[in-house]
């Protein structure tokens, strides 16, 4: 199958989607399959071996969120004569902003089916960076946001059996299916904790706990560091390392500050994932994560494939990866809660080493080849359930009304 996918992110912009979109585009070439993939331009490429086609569009910074990049409208129009004489059997979008109206402007044109992975939880998102806003009008906002854009798509995939019953809940009604992205294992099974903590100054016997992602408010990182509070009553020596950079890194470090947890954090920002993040993992005693938001939680999975203990709360995506005493303890929403599992693990080296057992077997289910084979089959699903003419009428039709008014403001926003 020739598939076309499009993002408004990837590497060497660090986040879930970026690893998602590499794992997929690793697997289907793998299986045979042919993947194009258009994303922004960052000014440095980020690609790592040979996946097929990337098309790097010029791409400006987004005012609200700099790590992130808005494409050019203007370049994706160009590109789309050439993407038209390539061909392709399906059109595969990652991202709802520029993206989205991209790829449905290109499955129209090609006659071809629209699929949409639906990764982030945006009711809990928006207002973080549009904090002028109330919080209710942003909820309202997101919903009706993702029941259109689901709305316009042939099939949508979820990473979890939570976020597709939110989306039913919004009263989107389009074809669903939950498929996560899955792990490599063999990705997992390198790393020298020794050398992390020589190259950070932390002592070996130093209890270390460890967090790996996006440093932002929807992460609820704040609570891990409330909780740590708590947790030098018994263990006044006792460090959380937080493995990567965001929006809220600035706030984080000024709650630590007044907690007195200045000398019990430590931002190593962003690592590289066949290196340095391997040897970050193998330094760490546990793994703590408290976000109440994600649609799956990737580095979960990572963490259990290193062998390292999870403590985190399961809500959300993550309730769909987390199960107690599979490599994981699962903690009430309640820093004390969450404070005495992890102090209890932290004195209990056996049951840490039985946990990570546990957790590595347990991550056997989850590999990217498995969940990329249940893809193929929900691809192979849509194009065969397509209305009859329906590929005729869009390819025919392909600008209407709606897509010349998100074209106009494409244009706006290039200009701007």
């Amino acid at each position: 199958m020739r598939i076309l996918m499009v993002s408004d992110v990837y590497f060497p912009r660090i986040n879930g989607v970026s690893t998602a979109i590499l794992t997929l585009r690793r697997e289907l070439r793998r299986s045979g399959h042919e993947v194009t993939l258009i994303a922004p331009d960052y000014g440095a490429c980020g690609e790592s071996g040979d996946l097929g086609p990337l098309y790097r569009i010029r791409s400006r910074v987004v005012w609200c969120d700099p790590e992130d990049r808005m494409m050019s409208w203007r370049s994706l129009h160009h590109l789309t004569p050439e993407l038209v004489r390539t061909g392709f059997d399906l059109v595969h979008v990652h991202t709802p902003f520029l993206a989205h109206y991209a790829g449905r402007r290109l499955a129209r044109r090609l006659g071809v089916p629209l699929v949409e992975t639906y990764h982030t939880f945006f009711e809990e998102y928006l207002f973080h960076y549009l904090p002028v806003a109330p919080r209710s009008l942003m909820r309202w906002v997101a919903r009706a946001f993702s029941r259109s854009q689901c709305g316009e798509a042939d099939g949508i995939v979820v990473p979890s059996s939570a976020m597709l019953a939110r989306l039913r809940a919004y009263g989107v009604t389009t074809p669903a299916a939950v498929i996560p992205t899955g792990i490599e294992p063999a990705d997992f099974t390198q790393g020298d904790g020794a050398r992390f903590r020589a190259r950070h100054g932390i002592d070996p016997k130093r209890p270390l706990l460890l967090y790996v992602g996006r440093v932002a408010h929807e992460k609820n990182i704040g609570f891990l560091l409330d909780m740590l509070a708590r947790l030098r009553a018994r263990h006044p020596d006792v460090l959380l390392v937080i493995a990567g950079e965001g929006p809220a890194q600035a706030s984080l470090e000024r709650q630590a500050a007044s907690l007195g947890l200045t000398a019990h954090v430590c931002f190593v920002g962003y690592l590289d994932r066949r290196s340095t993040l391997l040897d970050c993992y193998r330094a760490a005693d546990l793994f703590v994560f408290a976000s109440r938001t994600e649609t799956q939680g990737l580095v979960l999975l990572e963490a259990m494939a290193m062998g390292l203990p999870v403590v985190a709360l399961a809500v959300m995506g993550t309730a769909d990866v987390l199960q107690e005493g599979r490599g994981t303890r699962i903690a009430r929403d309640d820093p004390d809660d969450f404070a005495d599992r992890v102090a209890a693990l932290l004195e209990n080296a056996p049951e840490r080493q039985r946990l990570a057992a546990a957790g590595r077997e347990y991550v056997r289910q989850w590999t990217a080849a498995e969940t990329t084979a249940r893809l193929m089959g929900f691809y192979e699903e849509i194009r065969l359930n397509r209305r009859p003419g329906q590929a005729h009428a869009e390819a025919e039709g392909f600008l209407s009304q709606t897509d010349c008014r998100a074209e106009a403001a494409g244009r706006a926003a290039s200009r701007r």
